[in-house]
């Protein structure tokens, strides 16, 4: 569970409760069953206009991927390893990999280093690793793409529902009492609809920009680290090479950790 999430959640709906209780507002206020009714029901409408029923059904898990705190992929461990293997390849050749290809974890590091024992050609090894990690991007984009329109819904339905209970407390203006609770009863969905809004989906969204981004970065470094090395490239220009791709805070680490062997 990323507990820094949790804490950015908790911070946000403490920041409307403390709000509230600033103003003299009644927190009891905010449970409002129609309010929640409109803005989530009413987003969940919005999404499944806007999407297939496949995408909407895999909500769920993107929720998993958002909330779960899973270490991304260390590029100064990718560079480690893909140095490693280029010394391989030095001593005993290209088909020394073999054994060296099951042990790999990752996917789509196995897959580029098969294509390179295989001999297949560079351009086509690139065509293919360049297109998966096109497809990746697309179908990450089009998840994070759900969170967003439902953070544009969201608010805009705040404000029907606004609507709505202005209309109910409108009609019925014979009772004076009650009159001004059921103003400020009305404008619950706005407050909920622009917190759903600004507060958790498009941050969400956000959120599953960023681990793509990450993990098309690791990609990329993979590709080119996998090229250099069919090119038969010494293991320092590999190095070299790997270290321009990534931010100056992994390339200290690097070698620090170098220095440290």
């Amino acid at each position: 569970m990323d507990i820094f999430l949790i804490i950015g959640i908790i911070v946000g709906l403490g920041a409307v409760l403390t709000g509230l209780l600033m103003k003299g507002a009644s927190v009891a206020i905010l449970f409002s069953p129609e309010a929640i009714m409109v803005i989530l029901v009413g987003t969940s409408a919005a999404i499944m206009n806007s999407f297939t029923k496949k995408e909407f059904l895999n909500i769920p898990k993107l929720f998993g991927v958002i909330f779960k705190d899973k270490q991304k992929e260390d590029p100064v461990e990718i560079i480690k390893l893909i140095v490693e293997l280029s010394q391989e390849t030095r001593k005993n050749g290209l088909l020394s990999l073999e054994s060296k290809i099951q042990e790999l974890s990752n996917e789509f590091m196995k897959q580029g280093l098969e294509m390179v024992v295989d001999g297949t050609e560079p351009e086509y090894i690139r065509q293919i690793l360049s297109d998966d990690i096109e497809a990746m991007q697309e179908r990450h984009r089009n998840n994070a793409s759900i969170f967003t329109t439902a953070g544009g819904a969201s608010p805009t339905l705040g404000v029907l529902g606004a609507v709505i209970g202005l209309i109910g407390a409108l009609g019925n203006l014979n009772d004076t009492e009650k009159l001004g609770e059921s103003i400020a009863a009305a404008f619950v969905a706005t407050l909920y609809g622009i917190f759903f809004g600004y507060v958790i989906w498009h941050p969400f969204a956000s959120r599953l920009k960023r681990k793509s981004h990450e993990e098309v970065s690791n990609r990329n470094l993979i590709m080119e680290g996998i090229l250099a090395l069919q090119e038969g490239k010494n293991p320092k220009t590999i190095q070299t090479k790997l270290l321009t791709l990534v931010n100056p805070k992994d390339r200290k680490r690097y070698l620090e950790a170098n220095k440290q062997e």
